[in-house]
């Protein structure tokens, strides 16, 4: 699945998050915890460049627990400070503040040396749309979204969200890439709700999910649709799921149309498990 999508918006935001930098002390980078490198900005690294940052793989609940723990492992090790959360409902939150605050540690001292007392740490949350960027905004400030007033080198509008006395948040619009370079990346933020079903192709999208499926989770997908068995022949999987679930046309032959839309909707309600599309060894 090759997908172009770079519109101006996009290209814009790219801008004002680089031109915003200067404004903020960290920078959360919101990724999906199912996806924790196929939703990585590859531009991310060139514009934040050394700014101090902390990844924070949202969406927890619906990701494999044991997959997450490695994840944030992998992470760690190189050299990225990692925190989940579920920002939906609100779980975690407070390892996004405390774990800011370690990685500021070390500025804030200074500060202190020269006589400067810290204020509320500034951040600015960046991630590609879908990662849950607004939810976690809107959770941080309680739903009260105002501005925290006029600030040295800020403009008017800028909008700054308040997170108690100890953070505050620089609202800022996502960011995407020009190209998906690995085919794999788009069939994986499809199956996730990433990209719009309209310019998928439901049928390949359905397939990528079963092959998926089979190869790391293949007791979920036996358990799922009571299949005798799995093997390379998709096909065949599709007449086991479709004469499982009775999805016939009016011919009364499976409907492969509807057994796709019932698979990728299986996998997306997570019907078949909390799931996890990247591995730390196949990075």
């Amino acid at each position: 699945m090759t997908i172009q999508w770079f519109p101006g918006h996009m290209a814009k935001a790219r801008r004002e998050v680089s031109e915003k930098l200067k404004l903020v002390d960290i920078v959360f980078e919101l990724i999906d915890a199912r996806l924790p490198l196929s939703s990585r900005n590859p531009m991310i690294d060139e514009v934040i460049q050394q700014k101090p940052r902390l990844l924070i793989l949202n969406k927890m609940d619906l990701a494999d627990e044991v997959q997450t723990k490695r994840w944030i492992a992998y992470f760690e090790e190189r050299g990225f400070r990692t925190v989940a959360i579920n920002s939906f409902e609100g779980k975690g939150l407070q390892t996004v503040t405390k774990a800011a605050k370690e990685i500021l540690q070390p500025k804030f001292d200074r500060m202190k040396q020269r006589g400067i007392r810290p204020g509320a740490i500034r951040a600015m949350i960046v991630g590609i749309p879908n990662v849950g960027k607004s939810t976690l905004i809107n959770r941080l400030a309680k739903k009260n979204i105002a501005k925290t007033g006029n600030k040295p080198g800020v403009t008017k509008a800028q909008q700054w969200i308040k997170y108690g006395k100890e953070l505050e948040l620089l609202d800022t619009p996502g960011v995407l890439w020009p190209k998906f370079e690995d085919p794999e990346v788009g069939f994986k933020l499809a199956l996730t709700g990433a990209i719009k079903d309209s310019v998928l192709n439901m049928e390949e999208l359905a397939v990528y999910g079963l092959r998926f499926l089979s190869e790391h989770y293949p007791e979920r997908l036996e358990a799922r649709y009571q299949l005798t068995t799995i093997g390379e022949d998709i096909l065949a999987i599709f007449d086991q799921i479709g004469e499982r679930r009775k999805v016939y046309s009016a011919g009364a032959e499976i409907d492969y149309d509807k057994v796709a839309d019932l698979i990728v909707q299986d996998i997306r309600d997570q019907q078949v498990g909390k799931l996890t599309f990247d591995f730390p060894e196949e990075s």
